[in-house]
């Protein structure tokens, strides 16, 4: 759909926004971007690219137009959890609830449904719910091995358990979570969290 005189200008922006989301620069991602959506509007790839750079850098806005534009063009429900942490960021609890209902119906990877997890439990934490945020993400059992993202579902529960009062499962969570990965992000803040509910 894209004009033939724009398409090599735009994989050329494209390919810098790719470049400097992959070094980090995530701001010169943005600018590349939308100069590649300005060439080449209806590409999929280009929303996405422009979307997921915005949400690093907090332009929620952006971010959060780019990723539904990218899931109405692509059909593809996988930045759902992304979106839903945007509106969380942006205080519209229940667009919140919408896109968590959305994402319950939609075919999405194993690591994307547990991300959506993390976002929907840090939501209800957020709204004083430790209770829900417990029942989505306490998990059967912890132990060795995890995947990342189990990891993440670990740190929800482990809060909502300290929320709770249940400190020695808070606790039970947390050294699971630093024997997989002792370096695993708000180990500090989450160690407060337990003791401060002791």
């Amino acid at each position: 759909m894209t004009p033939k005189d724009r398409i090599a200008p735009a994989l050329e922006a494209l390919g810098d926004a790719s470049a400097a989301m992959n070094e980090g620069r995530y701001h010169a991602a943005v600018k590349d971007a939308k100069r590649a959506k300005n060439l080449a509007p209806q590409d999929t790839t280009v929303r996405e690219t422009l979307g997921l750079s915005a949400y690093r850098i907090g332009d929620w806005d952006t971010a959060l137009a780019e990723l539904r534009a990218y899931r109405r063009m692509a059909g593809d429900a996988s930045h759902l959890p992304i979106e839903m942490d945007v509106l969380r960021a942006k205080g519209r609890g229940k667009d919140v609830k919408a896109a968590w209902e959305t994402l319950q119906k939609a075919d999405v990877r194993p690591a994307v449904w547990k991300e959506g997890k993390v976002v929907y439990g840090s939501y209800l934490l957020d709204e004083g719910d430790a209770e829900g945020a417990w029942e989505l993400t306490g998990p059967e059992r912890v132990g060795p091995n995890a995947k990342e993202s189990d990891l993440r579902v670990w740190y929800i529960a482990a809060r909502a358990a300290a929320s709770n009062g249940d400190t020695d499962t808070a606790r039970k969570i947390a050294d699971a979570i630093v024997l997989n990965d002792p370096s695993f992000p708000g180990l500090d803040a989450l160690d407060q969290e337990i003791a401060h509910s002791s």
